[in-house]
């Protein structure tokens, strides 16, 4: 195979990185996209590729010969019945985070993957951006030394435009905004340290967001419009103040990792900024990002070795392409892998993990903030060698 030839199901926002994969004259090509909504069909086709097979039913998609991979941009809770399907129909597969909205979900896709002998990965984009590829960098380089904490501050500024004006705000299609937003960090807290998490205590609650008003009320035909401050005229204008939401909408968590290592995250979907602050400390000192600079600040403390002689600022390059440039990353690499069996920055079972860290999470909240210990992964998904898909014969690329 010289190019690879894939289909897109789920053509909401997320979709729209796709267009970094439509390359005719490259290594990949875009043939297919499937969605309920038939505007989006439309759309899909002005956007990618004018002569792309469209269908509001994904199955038609799946029984196509003539393509060979899968993107999964459908909404968290379609995931795992989009992986599987798309897994049994012998397609590779891409799968937007979170990988599933429960680790059960999450055990069922790679169980599929595994007998499927396809490639799979998981859309963890953060690990492509610069900001943190510079940081794991400096982390691997011994510059800090053993890592021994690692603190995430994330404020979510645009929650509202985001999460509460969509399905996003109710548990049922997400579980909670610690599995759907944070699944990117709790990724980083574990790529950072190089350690999943053991167990978890975590409070929350639905501050801000939610409240009384009618579930099918919309912000054009709200009569506080003129005066309600999440007004919003856009594509996404439920209230965010309706009835039905409760995902939380400021979360604490802390984390035991394996070896001892201590983490925290803070979230908070009602703040006037959006940027994530990263802070990795380890015995020879620590680093710490600022988004709004662009900027890794490195400071060391006295450990009788060169590395106490000098405190350094690394300034970010900028990068091409949605997501600080992490899009395009992403796509190269999932094509890399599964025409050159290149390996991904992110393995699957980071995918499970993030989730896991998440439910347990949110039953720690739910429940007043008890220790949960996390779902540990099943021996095999730990295990390299095991990895290697069961199908007989199983052809690779």
């Amino acid at each position: 195979m010289e190019q690879l030839r894939i289909g897109v199901i789920g053509l909401g926002w997320r979709s729209g990185f796709t267009r970094y994969f439509h390359q005719p004259d490259g290594r990949s090509v875009v043939v297919a996209g499937a969605d309920l909504n038939p505007e989006r069909l439309v759309k899909f086709r002005e956007r990618i590729n004018p002569e792309a097979f469209v269908t509001t039913d994904y199955r038609e998609l799946l029984e196509r010969k003539d393509i060979d991979a899968v993107v999964i941009t459908s909404p968290d809770h379609c995931h795992d019945e989009h992986a599987i399907a798309a897994l049994s129909a012998g397609k590779h597969v891409y799968c937007e985070k979170p990988l599933a909205i429960t680790v059960e979900r999450c055990d069922r896709i790679l169980e599929a993957w595994r007998r499927s002998g396809k490639h799979f990965m998981i859309g963890f984009n953060m690990r492509y951006m610069n900001m943190y590829q510079t940081m794991k960098d400096i982390i691997d380089s011994g510059d800090i030394g053993e890592v021994k904490a690692v603190w995430v501050h994330h404020f979510v500024g645009l929650g509202s435009d985001y999460y509460y004006h969509s399905w996003h705000a109710n548990s049922r299609n997400t579980t909670s905004l610690l599995l759907q937003k944070a699944s990117h960090d709790i990724d980083l807290i574990h790529w950072f340290a190089g350690r999943y998490t053991k167990k978890v205590s975590a409070f929350g609650g639905l501050d801000y967001f939610g409240g009384g008003k009618s579930n099918d009320l919309t912000c054009p035909s709200c009569p506080d419009k003129n005066s309600c401050p999440e007004y919003r005229s856009g594509p996404l204008v439920q209230c965010a103040f309706r009835e039905e939401i409760d995902v939380e909408d400021n979360n604490m968590v802390l984390m035991e990792l394996e070896g001892g290592i201590k983490a925290s995250y803070m979230q908070c979907h009602f703040t006037p900024d959006y940027q994530r602050k990263y802070t990795v400390i380890g015995t020879h000192g620590r680093i710490e990002n600022d988004e709004l600079t662009q900027r890794v600040y490195l400071k060391t403390r006295k450990s009788n070795t060169w590395k106490e002689l000098a405190d350094r600022v690394y300034e970010i390059k900028k990068a091409e392409g949605s997501h600080n440039g992490a899009d395009p990353k992403i796509c190269e690499d999932f094509v890399n892998m599964v025409l050159d069996g290149k390996e991904p920055v992110a393995d699957a079972v980071a995918g499970r993990m993030s989730i896991a860290v998440g439910c347990a999470a949110t039953e720690s909240l739910r429940s007043g903030g008890k220790v949960v210990m996390v779902k540990e992964p099943e021996p095999w998904m730990l295990d390299k060698q095991r990895l290697i898909p069961l199908q007989q014969g199983g052809n690779m690329h």
